[in-house]
């Protein structure tokens, strides 16, 4: 029996080993994915929702609820795709049980047991216990509706824009949506009978597919295409074969966790593993690939192209060249190449450099040229595969021959003569009607902020001529990048509005004037904000501003400023002000590089102590856990970036300002085959300062190193600890390069 028992003893001891092992390993293999959380962000605190979007990286197939946000549990239907963020949503499609009448058509449904990844939705419908599944592939998807009541069964579908759905056989159907001046196409099988149609109206923009009567589920699987049905088709033949939505679930899991598993983290909390995750998740979203193999079809000269490349759409720039492009140069620099060249090619089928590249042309969105900061930027970190001739072409065009106001796109206005001879976009004096009828009537001219961010542009139109072949165009973008110091107004500390006689605005108020989301002056913030928009040359705003210390104390201020007024009022005018620690605003694109500005003034302890504040209190693993608009990982890719410990401050020069990481240790897989890795050592929510540094084994006492040194892989190890080393990274002669050089 002895014996025995220390058999059995041994043998549960061995089991309970093997169970242990085998629950240690599962926990390290914990695959990227199973970090995402695409609900985080998904209420806005004042304006826009993330959506939690399922799709496979950069791919043209999108698809979430529509409903207001995720504390609405009615849904609407399911977008076959979208168009872009926040813009034309494209195809409904629904399950609906029961009797038709009237109110079947707009119909919402509750829904509950709601599950959402990257590569699966799922959800039930509490009104009869329908469940719902969907996966993606890149420019198809396949549903699965389980019924749950004994009725009469139908697929409800509906154009969102303008077009009409045919039924093409029992099992085949397919639509043609009009939106924007181009159209979309979608083809669809189903694996169970359609016995009849029935439409409202005559359009038939909605229609009711009633199923053959013994159907207790039917799955749907669908192509989309810009060019045509039977492209729509050919797309869902090549992508998606049999009814296996688990199948196609795997292979988008397959590409998330190839994407997702580029950078990989250690240490942190689970919390903060979700928001990295999702943040890096959300910066697939866009550009987004319409190729349809071998062919697609451009808005920018209305033509469908034969071509074995990609073309990519869907890139909101004004939001995404701070960090999202900067990220992707990072990890995916061929795909960068692609996305610049797909850039070149709008413009040499439409004749201009665009802003936002929409599906459906150029959506001329908010301010500057950062076309010419993105492709500087890529260039410069080693992107080369693209017509930088072309680009620089365009760039130019864009800058000395097209408008500069915001909202707008065509040639140059009298308010562009006014801005090259003169050196700043005029304001209007207080009271002063506005006279010239391209100015947009509710964006208005933005004057201080297109002065600044067209400065920096130029700025980079003057380091890409000589790559161009264009040298003697140098001393011109040069000239213009420093037209920044022509709304700085020195007795004030602050950048201002200046009339077209070249006087200062009087009154105005840095925290409040400008209007609604400040537009008269400036873009959706204020002048506390726009303080410290100039990239391009901080050693000459600290000048300005009256040297280093006094531009320390003006940073310091900005976190520190009372709002001057109630939240209500201050949010009743500036929505887009979201986050807010003092005057500075988190939620809000023009912000991403402030917070590092103090390496550049040799109070790197002060960046470290700020990141770590504004990650903790405004990015959570919640539905609140995004402070602003998202738009497309404009935002999320600063989360990245500042989580891993680094940021690049100026597009176009190739250097990372050293942060707080919140991971104890970060590896980035370059697409050269080398890994980059960040250890920060005695990490924790308390040791959030580094203390010193080494790079590759050599000790590194400056606060940043350079985008070669990040290709050459290596290590970059940091000691942390709970108190400053306000001696690390100080010295004048370590401060990081920005400059008008």
């Amino acid at each position: 029996m002895r014996k025995e028992l220390k058999v059995l003893l041994g043998s549960a001891l061995c089991c309970m080993l093997i169970h242990t092992a085998k629950a240690q390993n599962g926990a390290q293999k914990k695959n990227a994915i199973d970090y995402v959380d695409p609900t985080i962000g998904a209420v806005g605190l004042i304006l826009e929702p993330t959506r939690p979007a399922v799709h496979l990286p950069n791919s043209m197939v999108r698809v979430f609820p529509a409903r207001k946000d995720q504390l609405d549990d009615q849904i609407s239907y399911f977008p076959l795709t979208i168009s872009s963020h926040r813009q034309p949503w494209l195809f409904g499609l629904m399950p609906f049980s029961g009797t038709v009448d009237e109110g079947s058509w707009d119909k919402k449904f509750t829904s509950d047991l709601e599950k959402i990844s990257p590569s699966k939705y799922s959800v039930r419908l509490e009104d009869d216990g329908t469940t719902i599944a969907f996966s993606p592939s890149a420019r198809s998807g396949i549903f699965k509706f389980v019924f749950g009541a004994k009725e009469d069964h139908y697929l409800r579908m509906q154009i969102l824009n303008s077009g009409s759905i045919t039924l093409d056989g029992k099992r085949t159907l397919s639509g043609t949506e009009e939106f924007n001046g181009m159209k979309a196409y979608f083809y669809a099988e189903t694996d169970q009978d359609i016995s009849a149609a029935s439409y409202q109206g005559n359009e038939k923009k909605k229609t009711l597919l009633k199923l053959a009567a013994n159907a207790s589920s039917v799955s749907f699987k669908y192509g989309v295409s810009f060019v045509s049905i039977e492209q729509a088709k050919m797309n869902l033949e090549k992508e998606i074969s049999g009814w296996d939505l688990e199948k196609v679930k795997a292979q988008a899991d397959l590409a998330w966790n190839k994407a997702l598993s580029k950078i990989n983290v250690d240490g942190g909390t689970e919390a903060q593993k979700r928001v990295f995750y999702t943040s890096l998740y959300r910066s697939y979203e866009r550009m987004v690939d319409i190729s349809e193999y071998g062919k697609y079809y451009s808005a920018y000269d209305h033509q469908v192209h034969k071509s074995d490349k990609p073309f990519f759409v869907d890139n909101w720039l004004w939001d995404t060249y701070i960090a999202l492009e900067p990220l992707q140069t990072i990890l995916n620099p061929k795909q960068q190449a692609e996305k610049i060249s797909s850039y070149v090619a709008m413009y040499e089928q439409g004749g201009w450099m665009p802003s936002f590249a929409l599906a459906f042309g150029d959506n001329p969105c908010m301010t500057g040229n950062h076309a010419a900061a993105w492709m500087l930027d890529a260039w410069v970190k080693g992107v080369r595969n693209f017509d930088v001739k072309k680009a620089y072409e365009g760039l130019k065009k864009n800058s000395l021959e097209g408008t500069l106001l915001p909202w707008r796109n065509g040639a140059a206005t009298s308010l562009d003569e006014f801005y090259t001879k003169n050196g700043y976009m005029p304001s209007l004096k207080i009271g002063e009607e506005e006279t010239v009828k391209e100015v947009h009537d509710f964006e208005k001219r933005q004057a201080v902020s297109v002065t600044l961010e067209n400065s920096f542009d130029d700025w980079c139109l003057a380091q890409l001529a000589p790559i161009a072949g264009k040298k003697a165009d140098v001393p011109v973008f040069m000239k213009r990048a420093a037209f920044y110091k022509n709304v700085f107004r020195e007795d004030k500390g602050f950048v201002w509005p200046k009339d077209a006689d070249g006087n200062w605005i009087e009154p105005f108020d840095p925290k409040f004037s400008g209007g609604q989301g400040g537009r008269l002056y400036f873009t959706e913030n204020n002048a506390y904000t726009y303080n410290w928009d100039v990239k391009h040359d901080l050693s000459g705003l600290f000048k300005l501003m009256g040297g280093k210390k006094k531009a320390e104390e003006k940073l310091d201020n900005l976190f520190q400023e009372s709002l001057g007024r109630s939240k209500y009022n201050l949010w009743y005018t500036f929505p887009d002000a979201t986050g807010m620690v003092g005057q500075f605003v988190m939620g809000n694109e023009p912000s991403f590089h402030i917070p590092y500005i103090y390496n550049y003034l040799g109070a790197p302890w002060k960046t470290q102590k700020r990141i770590r504040m504004l990650m903790d209190t405004w990015y959570t693993d919640n539905l609140f856990g995004i402070p602003g608009d998202e738009d497309g990982g404009g935002m999320t890719a600063f989360v990245v970036f500042s989580m891993m410990g680094f940021f690049p401050v100026t597009p176009g020069v190739p250097v990372y300002s050293i942060g707080s990481p919140v991971f104890e240790n970060i590896s980035v897989k370059l697409d050269n085959g080398k890994t980059f890795t960040l250890v920060a050592k005695g990490n924790s929510s308390d040791n959030k300062y580094v203390q010193s540094a080494k790079l590759n084994g050599k000790v590194l006492n400056k606060s940043w190193f350079t985008h070669d040194e990040l290709l050459a892989g290596g290590t970059l190890e940091l000691t942390m600890g709970d108190a400053p080393n306000k001696s690390w990274g100080a010295a004048d002669e370590l401060l990081p390069p920005s400059s008008m050089n």
